[in-house]
C-alpha cells in the first residue's frame, strides 16, 4: 500500500511531506546563519540536490552567497545576476546536472537569487525550485528584521553613524500591489545623511514620500528620521495628506525647531489613477507618459519646506490633484541627482535623467531595475565622488495588472 504522506511523481521525484513538514517548522526558529544549510535539506526533501542563497548587496553590484565559503557574483555578469536582473528564472548546465537560478523576491522586492543543483529538470522539478524560493523568501524577510549578521552579509564597506541611523527607519526599497509599484534608490549607500525616502500601501491605496533635509551630518539624519516617523504615524491613523504634511511640520517645529527639509509626498488612488500630492520646496515631481515628459505636468505653486516655524511657518499646505492615464510613471528625486557632475564639472542634469528612464522602460526593464542602472549611471558619471546625496522614487500606475 502506498504510503499517504508522500507525494509520487515517479520514483525519482517522491516527496517525504512529514520531513517536509519537519524542516518548515524548523525553519519558524532557525537563526539566519542555519539558513544554507535548511536550504540544502529542503531541496533534498523535495527531490532536487543542493540549494544555495544569495543576497544582493546594499549597492545591488554582487550577489552575495550566504555560505561564507562562496565568492560573490556580479549581478551584470552571471547567470545569477540575470535570475536578478529580470526577476525570471534560468537554467545552465553544470558539473553532473543543472543548475536552476531562481529569482528571490518577497512581495515586489528583489533580495537576491536561489542556485538549486538537480540532476535532471522536468516541470515538477520546476515548479518545486520555484516553491523552494518562494519559501525562502519569506523566510529571509522575516528574519533580516532582527538579523545584524543577514544585514552585515549584504555590505561591502562600513556604515557612518547618520547612515546606519537613516537606514534603519526606510522601508523595502520596493513596495506594490498588482496595480501600482514603488521603487526608490539612496546614495551613497554607506555615508548618506539627509535624504530618505518612504512608500507604503493601504488597502488600494499607495503613499509615497521623498525628502531632502538641511545638512549632511547626524542632525540632517535625524530630521528625516522624525519626519518619517511623524508622516508614519499620521497615515497610519487614516489622516488626509493635508493633515500628514502638517503633522511633519509639527513635529520638527517641536522637536527639532532649528532644522527643516523640502519634501514631496504624494497619494494615489490606484483604483481610480487620482494622484494627489503635495510639495514642500522640492523639485516639482515628473509625470512620464508614452515614453516622454510631460513638461510641467505636476509643477504647482511654490510652498515653503516641512518644518519652519515662528513667522516663517507655513498656513494651510496646497492639495494638488491630477488623474493618471494607465502606464503612467511619476518621478521624485533630489537635486543631487540632476547637480552630479562629471570631471569636467558638466551636470548630469534633468534631461539626461529622464531620457535614462525613459530608454530603459521602453527597453521593457521593470522599475526596480531601472532605478538600478540609473543610480550606477549616476556614480559613474561622478566617479563614485558624490557631492550630495541623491535619491530617487520612481511609482507607476498600471491598472491593467489585475
Amino acid at each position: 500500500m502506498s504510503d499517504p504522506a508522500r507525494e509520487s511523481f515517479g520514483p525519482d521525484t517522491a516527496v517525504d511531506e512529514i520531513r517536509l513538514e519537519e524542516l518548515i517548522i524548523e525553519a519558524q526558529t532557525a537563526l539566519p546563519v542555519e539558513l544554507p544549510g535548511l536550504a540544502n535539506r529542503c531541496a533534498s526533501a523535495l527531490g532536487l540536490d543542493t540549494a544555495l542563497i544569495y543576497l544582493v548587496d546594499l549597492q545591488q553590484r554582487i550577489l552575495i552567497p550566504l555560505d561564507e565559503e562562496l565568492e560573490p557574483l556580479p549581478v551584470d555578469r552571471s547567470c545569477g545576476g540575470w535570475a536578478y536582473r529580470t526577476v525570471s528564472p534560468r537554467v545552465v548546465e553544470a558539473d553532473s546536472g543543472l543548475i536552476v537560478w531562481m529569482p528571490l523576491v518577497d512581495g515586489a522586492e528583489r533580495l537576491g537569487v536561489l542556485a538549486v543543483r538537480t540532476a535532471s529538470l522536468d516541470g515538477v522539478r520546476m515548479r518545486r525550485s520555484r516553491m523552494l524560493a518562494h519559501l525562502f523568501a519569506m523566510l529571509i524577510t522575516s528574519k533580516r528584521a532582527y538579523s545584524d549578521w543577514l544585514a552585515g552579509r549584504t555590505r561591502t564597506a562600513t556604515m557612518r553613524l547618520p547612515a546606519e541611523m537613516l537606514r534603519a527607519f526606510l522601508p523595502p526599497s520596493t513596495v506594490g500591489s498588482r496595480r501600482c509599484v514603488s521603487t526608490a534608490v539612496l546614495e551613497p549607500a554607506y555615508d548618506v545623511a539627509g535624504d530618505a525616502f518612504d512608500h507604503s500601501v493601504i488597502k488600494n491605496v499607495l503613499h509615497t514620500m521623498i525628502l531632502d533635509a538641511m545638512g549632511h551630518d547626524l542632525t540632517a539624519g535625524l530630521t528625516t528620521s522624525v519626519a518619517m516617523a511623524a508622516a508614519r504615524e499620521a497615515r497610519r491613523g487614516g489622516r488626509t495628506l493635508a493633515d500628514i504634511v502638517g503633522s511633519v511640520d509639527q513635529a520638527l517645529a517641536r522637536w527639532l525647531p532649528d532644522q527643516f527639509c523640502t519634501g514631496v509626498l504624494c497619494r494615489l488612488d490606484a483604483e481610480t489613477g487620482v494622484l494627489r500630492w503635495v510639495n514642500c520646496g522640492h523639485p516639482p515631481p515628473l509625470l512620464i507618459r508614452d515614453e516622454r515628459v510631460l513638461a510641467g505636468a505636476l509643477d504647482s505653486p511654490p510652498q515653503p519646506p516641512i518644518g519652519l516655524v515662528g513667522s516663517l511657518a507655513p498656513g494651510a499646505r496646497q492639495v494638488h490633484e491630477t488623474t493618471l492615464e494607465p502606464g503612467d510613471c511619476v518621478l521624485l528625486y533630489t537635486d543631487g541627482v540632476v547637480e552630479a557632475r562629471d570631471a569636467n564639472g558638466e551636470e548630469f542634469g534633468l534631461d539626461r535623467f529622464t531620457e535614462f528612464i525613459i530608454r530603459s522602460n521602453a527597453a521593457g526593464q521593470l522599475p526596480a531595475e531601472v532605478l538600478r542602472l540609473l543610480n550606477h549611471a549616476i556614480l559613474d558619471y561622478q566617479r563614485n565622488q558624490l557631492r550630495d546625496d541623491v535619491t530617487i522614487l520612481l511609482f507607476e500606475w498600471r491598472p491593467q495588472h489585475r
